[in-house]
Parts: structure tokens; sequence; C-alpha cells
């Protein structure tokens, strides 16, 4: 696989972006297998460390995902570039990828995998979400007691059971709100942060299909919390704010360094 078929490959999962090219450095790198450059909109690949194309393209839509991550964003990007909105991109584009035979996924082809990953949600994640769920139900019951004896229900998870009252509380939502195990306990959270009940019954169905908890996460809690969205904007706007006056600051110094020098000379 070439340059020009690697970019062809990638406008198939998004052809309305910003001009963008693939370079294969010829080299073999021990630290990453591609990057991203921004300011040159660049998908550097190191090809030589591939030996077949599947890992390649795995890569150029890793790096892909960055592009559209810097183009497409309405506020700047930190440099902490993976963050829970650079992954939902990604995985949207793996799914897609997928469909259109552009990768292949050998998590659902190679039995051994399969077969490992079916142990793994059977004995543990969904193991653990059935024996949350129960634990939500006791914590249930001990709020009951608590109400019914006139004490204090955060004293007797505090001290008691020796559990944060968050943590306790987000438990109990597993039972009042009837989430099913199934999803696992990690993914539980997610679907508990949700107060509308017609969304986290969608976001249940979205874990339910192997959607991945980030992509849940930009897609049900916008919808459940627009205003999210909006502080989140406006945590990204101030911080890029600060980062300008810190660097106009620095280039005034710079200037005036530069103009006492020229006066000097002169």
């Amino acid at each position: 696989m070439n340059q020009e078929q690697v970019v062809r490959k990638l406008l198939e999962l998004d052809s309305n972006v910003e001009d963008f090219i693939v370079t294969f450095s010829g080299k073999k790198s021990k630290k990453v297998d591609g990057l991203y450059k921004p300011e040159t909109r660049e998908i550097i690949i190191h090809n030589h460390n591939f030996t077949e194309d599947n890992a390649l393209i795995y890569t150029a839509i890793h790096e892909f995902a960055h592009h559209i991550q810097f183009t497409k964003s309405n506020v700047s990007v930190s440099a902490r570039a993976h963050t829970s909105h650079f992954w939902n991109i990604f995985h949207k584009l793996l799914f897609l990828a997928e469909e259109k035979n552009i990768y292949n996924n050998i998590f659902r082809k190679e039995e051994r995998f399969t077969d490992l990953t079916k142990r793994i949600k059977e004995q543990f994640l969904t193991a653990n979400g059935r024996l949350m769920k129960e634990f939500g139900s006791l914590l249930m019951q001990a709020y009951e007691l608590c109400t019914e004896f006139g004490a204090s229900f955060e004293d007797y998870v505090d001290r008691e059971l020796q559990l944060h009252r968050s943590t306790a509380k987000t438990l109990m939502k597993f039972n009042s709100f009837d989430i099913n195990p199934e999803i696992g306990y990690e993914n539980m959270k997610i679907v508990a942060g949700i107060r509308e009940p017609e969304v986290r019954v969608l976001a249940e169905e979205a874990f339910a299909i192997g959607k991945s908890p980030d992509m849940v996460r930009a897609e049900f809690f916008a919808a459940a919390s627009p205003l999210r969205e909006d502080s989140n904007m406006l945590e990204n706007l101030l911080l890029r704010k600060e980062q300008i006056e810190k660097n106009i600051e620095k280039l005034t110094s710079e200037l005036a360094s530069i103009e006492e020098k020229i006066n000097e000379i002169r």
C-alpha cells in the first residue's frame, strides 16, 4: 500500500475534511508508529514498522482522527490530544472502516480472541455488573433501615461500611434506575450519570451494540445535558485565552529586549 492509496481510503471514511498529506518516513521507530503535524496538516507513518497493510491502515486512521480533531473542533485543541473527544472520533472511524472493509478487526475474526473476550465479559464484566447492582439493592435496604430508626445513612456508609458516599449513591442508582448489568460495572456508572430515563435507555442500547464508552459519553451526555458542551467550550476558550495572554507577555518582553539592543547599536 502506497501513500496515495492510504489517502484514498481515509477519504472514504470522511471526505469533508481539510486537505492533508500522508508521508511514509521510510524509517522504523521504536517510539511511535505514526504522528500528526497540525501545522502542516501532515500524517507521517513510519512504514518500516509494519509487515502488513492492516496494521498500517489502523495507524493511518488514528492519525486521521487527529486531523479531524484539530481541523473540525470549534475551539483550540489542547496539548493533551488524546481526549475523550479524540477517542470518540477515532472509534467512529474504526467502525466505519470495518463496515467498508478498509480495516479488518482481528478481535472479531480470530477465534482465540473471541473466546477470550467471551470469558472476560461473562466471568468478570457482566458478573461484576450483576454483583454491583445487587450491592445497590442492599444499600437501598440500608437507607430504609436508617430512615426507620432516624439514623444518618451517610454516617452508616462513611463509618460502618467505609464506603465513599458518591460511590454508594451511584450503586443505588443501578437498582433504582434498573440499569442492565450486562453492560458491565464501568458502563453502568456512565448510564447512571444520565438523568433522563429515555436517554439512559438509548445509552444502554448503544453499549449493547458495541459502542465504546467515549462514543456513548459524546453522544448521550450532550443529549442529556446540553449545557455541559457549552461549559466545556467555555473552559477551552478560557484556557486558550490564558495561553495567548502568556504568549503576548513573552513576545512583548522579547520585543522590548530587541528594541533595547537596537538602541544600543544606534
